[in-house]
């Protein structure tokens, strides 16, 4: 390895975390964020030679990167969660998967390594990461979403942020002002979010593994708000309402089956990795975001794409047992 690659390396590596944590913010799926991020170091390694540090390496890396999600924008359509699609559905008529529509995609947290800096700073970027902030992020226009992530989530002045759009502070400052009204608009009540107490937030989500892996739908009832929602994409039907999420699990949740629900943590909110077990072998099934808020749980993300677990470090599947 030459000196100049040991150097870029050792420059660009740190930011390598936040860089794919932004992209995500942007683009709503992780595969296009890594594949935007690993285009970006692979730009900067061919342009490093000519990089006079007129400005930060994180502002350079950042601004390919801008630059690359937006022109991957220009091309693609926002992602979805099947609540965007219409109204919710009855649980005896599920739709088959829609699996050519572009879903929004789960973030692991272990992928979220920003630089060390204040604490107050690191929780702001953690919120910006839940799943219902993200999925409203995909109503703005790329420019807008790029303004109120930079703004918002990373604190960027609004100079700098111009610098990087190749526009002017008060343009920026516009554009976030709308970008804030319309999130206002497709953002859920952040009051109805606020979590219990980290014990009882625990013994809630340890009640509700038990009770999901036995089929227990009595415990359940009692762990989910009234107003409960249960989507499953890439299946665009989705549920509202404690009545019918629990239909669908009596539908759904064979008593008889053998089920093990791992605990993961993605969009800075817990969820599980669900395994079914047959013949001994525990094979992938689903990821699942939980939204908890006043009342219990209100909204269960569940991702049926066992193709995104190797990136939550889980295996497909396995005879050995599981953390």
């Amino acid at each position: 390895m030459s000196l100049q690659t040991e150097e870029f390396e050792a420059r660009t590596e740190p930011h390598r975390g936040e860089l794919v944590a932004f992209c995500y913010r942007m683009l709503g799926s992780l595969h296009d964020a890594e594949d935007v991020v690993q285009e970006t170091f692979l730009r900067a390694w061919r342009g490093y030679g000519e990089f006079e540090f007129r400005s930060s390496i994180r502002t350079w890396l950042f601004r390919i990167a801008t630059n690359q999600c937006l022109n991957l924008l220009q091309h693609s359509s926002r992602r979805l969660i099947p609540s965007a699609l219409g109204s919710p559905g009855d649980p005896r008529e599920i739709a088959p998967a829609a699996s050519d529509l572009p879903w929004l995609e789960p973030f692991p947290d272990l992928l979220f390594a920003p630089p060390p800096a204040d604490p107050g700073v690191l929780v702001v970027e953690r919120q910006s990461l839940r799943l219902a902030l993200i999925a409203a992020l995909q109503y703005l226009p790329p420019r807008q979403r790029a303004v109120l992530v930079l703004r918002e989530a990373f604190g960027w002045p609004a100079a700098e942020v111009a610098e990087l759009l190749g526009t002017t502070a008060a343009a920026v400052n516009s554009a976030l002002q709308r970008a804030r009204a319309e999130l206002t608009r497709a953002a859920p009540d952040e009051e109805l979010l606020t979590e219990p107490a980290e014990s009882d937030r625990r013994a809630l989500l340890d009640q509700y593994a038990t009770a999901f892996e036995k089929a227990d739908l009595e415990s359940l009832n009692r762990l989910l708000a009234d107003e409960v929602r249960w989507e499953m994409p890439p299946i665009p039907t989705w549920f509202e309402g404690r009545d019918d999420v629990l239909e669908l699990l009596r539908r759904k949740l064979d008593p008889r089956a053998k089920r093990r629900l791992v605990p993961v943590s993605a969009n800075a909110q817990p969820g599980f990795a669900v395994y079914d077990e047959v013949g001994g072998r525990l094979r992938a099934h689903m990821l699942q975001v939980v939204t908890i808020g006043s009342g219990g749980i209100r909204a269960i993300h569940s991702f049926h794409r066992p193709d995104l677990f190797p990136s939550f470090g889980l295996p497909l599947q396995s005879t050995a047992g599981l953390p």
